[in-house]
């Protein structure tokens, strides 16, 4: 790594059939994932990785895990080089990438926006949600929602992909097939989760100290969180009909993970639930529907790209629970970013993604 300049992140000038790739805010957990994935597509050449702060400094340096993997070096993202990308990843707090997509789109990028910018159609909706104006609200109509086991056709030609959140992925992927049945009442949906800390980003916060979250588990944002619009409108859109949730998300003492418990009510007690989970899914490779009984756990898909889903419905009753489990920062975001990137570019699904969960 040593003579490693600022100038070593240009693309080399000999791979006219790869994908030239750039990620805004590859410093943070997301962007580190994005790298981790990319370094083994066979069609992703990753030429810019930006960062104000680190500009300058090798990636490795910051993400040792990388070495030799990665050699590139971060560079600050005004300098222009994010220009002569076919896409652009943005790995970006909300509040970001809606003042920087624009510029970019005309002058030719495609992008996939891992951040909340361009998820939530009504600018009015997302201005509540985010207590700020939406620097791009024309954009918010073009914007392709990013959940690719819902819409994967709509990838194909879309400039702009507004990745779906990680609370929405775990949430929607596990609900959608019911509502979409119409065997559940769409009024009175539940979504009980909880995320490891990596879910609220590398920076230094109290919240996210060792002391703070070991040996401890609390709930937060149940008067609104800020995902909840993002998954009600998936939940209406996808389903066709009204949906509201109760959503009521945790912090939990682990690194990586959200295991979502969701609960519903059965509108036609004669549904045969597990046939009906294995049928929607059938053809989804990232989506597991895990055999009757079964109690899937946040480590059997640390690292992966897999959503693993179980039904069940205690005592025969009305009450339908799903259990679904993902990695909050594979499938929840980097990952499913990734499986977007390939539909996009009428790639295999699955390329790139053959990532088998890490255990123990």
């Amino acid at each position: 790594m040593a003579g490693l300049s600022v100038f070593d992140h240009f693309c080399e000038p000999d791979n006219s059939d790869m994908i030239k790739i750039g990620i805004v805010g590859a410093t943070g957990y997301t962007g580190a994932e994005l790298m981790r994935i990319l370094a083994e597509h066979p069609q992703a050449e990753l030429c810019v990785v930006t960062s104000r702060a680190d500009a300058g400094k090798p990636v490795a340096e910051l993400y040792p895990s990388l070495r030799g993997r990665v050699n590139i070096a971060y560079t600050d993202p005004q300098d222009g080089a994010l220009n002569d990308c076919e896409l652009v990843f943005f790995a970006t707090p909300h509040g970001t990438s809606m003042h920087q997509v624009p510029a970019l789109l005309e002058a030719g990028c495609r992008i996939i926006d891992l951040s909340a910018d361009y998820r939530i159609r009504d600018a009015a909706v997302w201005e509540t949600a985010y207590a700020e104006p939406h620097a791009s609200p024309a954009l918010l109509a073009e914007a392709v929602y990013g959940l690719p086991e819902w819409q994967p056709g709509a990838l194909q030609d879309a400039r702009l992909v507004a990745c779906a959140g990680c609370y929405p992925t775990a949430v929607q992927l596990g609900l959608l097939p019911l509502l979409k049945a119409g065997v559940v009442d769409p009024q009175s949906l539940i979504a009980d989760a909880k995320s490891g800390v990596s879910g609220a980003g590398r920076a230094a916060k109290i919240g996210s100290l060792f002391c703070e979250t070991a040996d401890s588990m609390h709930a937060y944002g149940v008067a609104g969180h800020r995902h909840l619009p993002e998954i009600e409108q998936g939940l209406s859109v996808f389903s066709g009909k009204a949906a509201v949730l109760t959503f009521v998300p945790h912090l939990a003492p682990m690194n990586r993970g959200i295991h979502a418990t969701l609960y519903a009510q059965l509108s036609d007690p004669s549904a045969d639930l597990q046939a009906l989970f294995e049928a929607c899914y059938a053809n989804a490779p990232f989506v597991d529907v895990m055999p009757t009984g079964s109690h899937p756990a946040t480590r059997s898909v640390r690292a992966s790209n897999t959503c693993r889903l179980a039904v069940h419905r205690p005592g025969n009753g009305n009450t339908v629970v799903v259990l679904s489990v993902i990695d909050n920062l594979v499938k929840g975001a980097s990952g499913q970013a990734v499986q977007c990137m390939n539909l996009m570019y009428g790639l295999d699904e699955t390329t790139g993604l053959s990532l088998t969960g890490v255990l123990p």
